[in-house]
């Protein structure tokens, strides 16, 4: 607050207090919470607003070259500590997704539920769980499933989705549930 008015666009929630009680609380997603920094006046932000910068920067260097943004993710995956080979294994399961979605796109599949629902229907043929059961085995709450597969679990994903592509391509499904009988 700056005097009175309201400078941001918080919400409140209920959050635990320091003595136990339940009380409203200022709450902000990432991205308000970057813009809160750039606007604070004080030396002690700097650090911060040079790092947003940075990575402003970075960011639209890899829209007008996306090999500095693989090259990028590659140096990510060894300092979290994959090897080569599954980094490789991993960049290619993304190409193969990528096929996927562009035929599911083409046959008027649409984004967020429906693709999640044939995923689900992908993911429960080759390995015999759902995708949340899978994520729960794996103790995962947020992470990408994939970024937590050995190689074999990479490499059984991506012969399901690359022949759910294939059939998919072969066979011109006209609704969703002719693409999710295909990606069973």
């Amino acid at each position: 607050m700056e005097g009175n008015e309201t400078v941001t666009n918080c919400h409140g929630l209920k959050m635990m207090a320091a003595d136990g009680k339940m009380r409203l609380t200022d709450i902000a997603d990432t991205e308000l919470l970057f813009r809160l920094i750039q606007s604070v006046p004080s030396p002690k932000a700097e650090p911060f607003k040079i790092w947003l910068a940075r990575v402003g920067s970075e960011r639209i260097d890899e829209i007008e070259d996306p090999e500095i943004g693989i090259d990028r993710l590659m140096e990510t995956y060894l300092r979290k500590g994959y090897s080569k080979e599954w980094i490789n294994q991993r960049l290619k399961s993304i190409e193969v997704r990528k096929d996927l979605t562009d035929e599911w796109e083409n046959r008027g599949v649409q984004k967020g539920q429906e693709y999640a629902i044939l995923t689900d229907e992908i993911t429960k043929a080759w390995s015999g769980y759902s995708t949340k059961h899978y994520k729960n085995l794996k103790e995962l709450k947020k992470a990408n499933l994939r970024d937590h597969m050995t190689n074999l679990e990479l490499v059984l994903n991506m012969l399901a989705e690359a022949t759910t592509t294939e059939i998919s391509k072969e066979k011109h499904p006209k609704s969703f549930a002719d693409n999710k009988r295909i990606a069973k």
